[in-house]
């Protein structure tokens, strides 16, 4: 599943002035890939992924997702059945259990609980996660084993298109190369599209190629 920049631009207004965050942004991202977006604070990267997860829609131009411009897709169903996002902060379900987190874009499919229950056990070993942890809210975890029940929820949706806001930003240097190398295996084995947004440039040397914003732009 492909996602598509078409001169992309994004405005908002401040108090003084109109601000174009992003400006005549054009990419064509391929399955089986995994980008990495780098820049400083400010240059437009996360206004970018969010554009692209559709939590707002472009001032101009177009996003398109799986062959559908994001202006005419039910933009709920396009997170629940085409992009997945990975947030910095992990936004788990801090009162329900990991195996709970994990299956709850499950529950809002309908799946059968006897089906949802064998998935998310499989996402959770894929992850490497020990079973031990299943009962386990997500405060008796460590940054790292959050991130990964987060990245086990993305795989149960079954989303194609994962799009990464600083995953590892919270993580030291060994869970940083765990989750990479787990976001890496979902595009290279999985064929999904992986779109990572990360000021760290040990996670950007990891994707398959690095593009820079400046300014709104690619620089």
């Amino acid at each position: 599943m492909s996602i598509s920049l078409k001169n992309v631009s994004y405005s908002y207004k401040g108090k003084y002035q109109t601000v174009r965050a992003v400006d005549g942004v054009s990419y064509d991202f391929e399955p089986g890939k995994c980008y990495a977006i780098i820049g400083k604070s400010g240059s437009g990267k996360t206004t970018l992924l969010s554009l692209m997860a559709g939590l707002d829609l472009p001032t101009e131009g177009e996003i398109i997702v799986d062959g559908k411009s994001t202006r005419d897709w039910d933009r709920n169903q396009m997170r629940r059945d085409a992009v997945s996002v990975i947030y910095q902060n992990y936004n788990l379900f801090p009162l329900l259990t990991v195996q709970e987190n994990i299956q709850y874009p499950l529950d809002l499919k309908k799946m059968p609980k006897k089906e949802s229950v064998a998935l998310a056990r499989e996402v959770r070993d894929r992850v490497e996660l020990p079973a031990a942890y299943d009962k386990r809210l997500p405060s008796h975890l460590s940054g790292g084993e959050q991130q990964r029940v987060a990245i086990a929820r993305t795989l149960a949706q079954g989303c194609k298109i994962i799009l990464a806001d600083e995953p590892t930003g919270n993580l030291d240097s060994t869970n940083t190369r765990n989750i990479v190398e787990i976001l890496r295996s979902l595009a290279h084995d999985d064929g999904c599209t992986v779109i990572i947004v990360t000021h760290d440039l040990a996670v950007a040397e990891q994707a398959d190629t690095v593009l820079q914003m400046k300014d709104g732009s690619w620089e």
